[in-house]
């Protein structure tokens, strides 16, 4: 089996070494062959040149949609497996061959691993902390380490590419609904962690933040290129 790992990234030259070291380490350690794919959104710094250097194969996409990013990452893997990793994310060692072992149990179309903030804020730390404890009950699950059968994700037409927001959400929920429609199930690998950086929760005020995530909030202007045009600004050091 083939696993593709596919990772999106806009102007990530400082966060990408750390994400792609933790990936190539996850490889190395999987008991299956994996392709590692960069899917350049038009940056404007060394990005592709940094993928190339990892070994990654680069892909280009120059519209700033994070679900257009992460289908053209997708229209080019090999793989029967699809793995998206955000670029600013740190993965276990032990990650990939979870995956592998995850996947290839009778009727699981896919999953995703436990995502952890880690953020300076006491009370963004536990204002996460408890959506993610929700998240868990309702089984949701966000994109920055979800992977899922390649022909499930050609079922569903991958992402969502009207929404600018919440579109890993609503992938992961569409494809549990797939799963239950078909008799199989998604595996929420809730002792595989990942790290995503916390810059974007650090750089702005708690306020802001709090209305950012709000799932009402979310679902209200998902469609919106405006209200997030800062996600598609060059990230913050």
């Amino acid at each position: 089996m083939l696993l593709s790992v596919i990772v999106p990234a806009f102007n990530e030259e400082l966060y990408l070494p750390q994400s792609l070291s933790s990936l190539q380490r996850a490889a190395a350690e999987c008991r299956c062959d994996v392709e590692l794919i960069v899917v350049d959104n038009a940056s404007t710094d060394g990005t592709a040149e940094i993928a190339r250097a990892c070994g990654a194969r680069v892909v280009g996409e120059p519209v700033h949609n994070v679900a257009r990013v992460r289908n053209a990452g997708a229209a080019t893997a090999r793989g029967e497996v699809l793995v998206f990793v955000d670029a600013d994310t740190v993965v276990p060692h032990d990650f990939l061959n979870r995956v592998n072992e995850a996947i290839t149990e009778p009727l699981c179309l896919g999953g995703s691993a436990n995502v952890v903030h880690r953020v300076k804020s006491g009370v963004l730390c536990a204002y996460l902390w408890a959506w993610r404890w929700i998240g868990f009950k309702l089984g949701m699950a966000q994109g920055a380490a979800q992977f899922c059968l390649a022909s499930a994700f050609r079922v569903l037409n991958g992402y969502d590419e009207s929404q600018f927001m919440g579109e890993d959400v609503d992938f992961y929920w569409r494809l549990r609904q797939l799963s239950a429609r078909s008799g199989g199930h998604v595996q929420f690998l809730s002792d595989v962690k990942v790290v995503p950086s916390p810059r974007r929760f650090d750089m702005v005020p708690v306020w802001r933040t709090l209305i950012w995530t709000n799932p009402v909030f979310i679902r209200a202007f998902r469609k919106s290129r405006l209200a997030w045009a800062q996600w598609y600004v060059t990230p913050p050091r």
